[in-house]
């Protein structure tokens, strides 16, 4: 289960932020809690609308892609924080991140009451008419003498909680909140067949990734973004995960890749391509003054395909797939069989942030393999191609995704259905167990021919 901790103080040595970096350390058998912080949240003010600004945003993401939140709070003249009270009213003014999401409240006070009013007057916030979180019922946790209650360690972020009881008590509140988290699911039913239509195409919202001062679908996007973010380049070093490299080094190592490499966002704005080839020359057509644009531009709305894409985002989005597969024979002259793999990005806490598009021909590979081995291919009358065989879905998936049309993978001039490898006379043995079951593999999003190719 993923929760999101958020932190009511703001403060440099805060025990609530102690107590919630407790939790999420101790606890992470129970649930994945990532801790986030308001520090960075301004002052609420219609005068000066912050829902697109960055740190609104950030929360705003975070909370609609947990499971549920746990609000952390100090007690400040029997009410909670002005920081946290502000941030609930961005929450709440143009954008309801927390409606019908299920919140636990805890916190903890230097005196024996232990935050029991501030609690009283958060609960109220939080059900009020435009936030409507569904605030766990009862079970508080008042952590009273907080001062005392951890072991001295030297950094107030870190330490434990010193009493074993106490330890219980909490540890129990959270099974119960997870358990009531699940019942609320459960209550609410599947999601929507048409929950997919929810996807912004347009780029309009932001992240902490996303680059501003420079309007999405400026065909000068990256030399402008470039300039306001002093980005690296040519021969600048970077630092990576396992290496470093120069801009330069990036860019050679990139193009010499064999496929045609895609990255969009989790804000689905089009950032990145390996320019290894001209648009023509391309599976799925791309140019340089596209990166920078929204998904809406990249993918004309011709034939609904903006259905087809929010489709496949959103499965990738919501986890009901990591990776989806779609192959397809292309080129009359010259035997190609192309096929596109639309893998989930996600950072080092597992949370979404893009798509990774690869396009490939793969039958050079099939044909070194054949080579190799001595085999070849031969028809079987008696196949059957299964239509989910393609996709590569988590088995615990609880939704299907919606269908895919097996012409996505290439660009419109090169969506003509071609013949396949003429048959030789010896097929390889194949194992089967190496593909999933039809039960085991969920119907695909379907997608149109332009949904892998930037037009």
């Amino acid at each position: 289960m993923k929760l999101v901790g958020i932190v009511g103080s703001i403060a440099e040595d805060s025990y609530n932020r102690k107590l919630m970096t407790f939790m999420a350390n101790r606890f992470n058998n129970i649930a994945d809690i990532e801790v986030v912080s308001i520090k960075d949240v301004p002052m609420f003010s219609e005068d000066d609308d912050q829902t697109n600004g960055m740190a609104v945003q950030y929360l705003k993401h975070r909370i609609e892609n947990a499971d549920g939140v746990i609000m952390v709070t100090p007690e400040h003249n029997h009410t909670t924080t002005a920081a946290l009270k502000s941030t609930i009213e961005w929450l709440s003014y143009k954008i309801h991140p927390l409606e019908d999401k299920p919140v636990l409240i805890l916190g903890a006070s230097y005196f024996t009451q232990g935050s029991s009013r501030t609690q009283l007057d958060l609960r109220e916030i939080l059900e009020a008419p435009g936030v409507n979180a569904l605030v766990m019922p009862g079970n508080e946790f008042l952590l009273g003498n907080v001062r005392d209650a951890f072991d001295d360690n030297g950094n107030l972020d870190n330490g434990n909680l010193k009493d074993g009881g106490t330890i219980n008590r909490l540890s129990n509140l959270l099974i119960k909140f997870s358990k009531w988290v699940n019942v609320l699911k459960a209550l609410k039913g599947p999601e929507p067949a048409d929950a997919y239509k929810n996807e912004d195409l347009t780029a309009s919202g932001k992240t902490d990734t996303t680059i501003e001062g420079v309007k999405p679908g400026d065909p000068d996007w990256v030399e402008k973004a470039a300039k306001l973010t002093n980005a690296a380049s040519g021969k600048d070093y970077v630092k990576l995960d396992a290496g470093i490299l120069t801009v330069d080094q990036l860019n050679w190592f990139l193009k010499s890749i064999p496929a045609e490499l895609t990255y969009v966002d989790d804000n689905n704005q089009f950032l990145y391509y390996n320019h290894k080839a001209p648009a023509e020359k391309m599976f799925a057509s791309r140019t340089p003054q596209q990166p920078g644009s929204p998904m809406s531009a990249v993918h004309p709305d011709k034939r609904n395909v903006h259905d087809h894409v929010k489709q496949v985002i959103h499965t990738l989005r919501t986890g009901k797939t990591d990776m989806f597969q779609l192959a397809e024979p292309v080129d009359k002259k010259n035997v190609k069989w192309v096929v596109n793999n639309y893998q989930a990005i996600h950072d080092e806490d597992n949370i979404y942030r893009g798509i990774n598009e690869i396009v490939i021909d793969f039958w050079p590979i099939v044909k070194k393999y054949l080579e190799m081995t001595g085999q070849t291919l031969v028809d079987d009358p008696n196949s059957k191609v299964d239509a989910n065989a393609s996709a590569s879905t988590k088995e615990e998936a609880a939704t299907e995704a919606p269908a895919v049309d097996a012409s996505a993978s290439a660009s419109e001039s090169e969506t003509e259905s071609q013949p396949a490898p003429a048959p030789a006379t010896q097929a390889p043995a194949v194992d089967a167990d190496a593909s999933a079951s039809e039960e085991d593999a969920p119907a695909q999003p379907e997608v149109d021919a332009d949904a892998s190719a930037s037009k």
